[in-house]
């Protein structure tokens, strides 16, 4: 595999990809908590 390098734009896709997941999990992630404090009576 020496040698061979992706494309830039490639790259660029993965790093926006991976990203993108990992605010997309953030946000379920605190939307999950907000659900568990409303579900526990605390409310904001």
């Amino acid at each position: 595999m020496a040698g061979m390098t992706k494309p830039t734009w490639q790259r660029w896709l993965w790093l926006i990809t991976i990203w993108g997941a990992s605010v997309a999990a953030l946000g379920v992630v605190s939307w999950l908590f907000r659900l568990l404090m409303h579900a526990a009576g605390l409310q904001s």
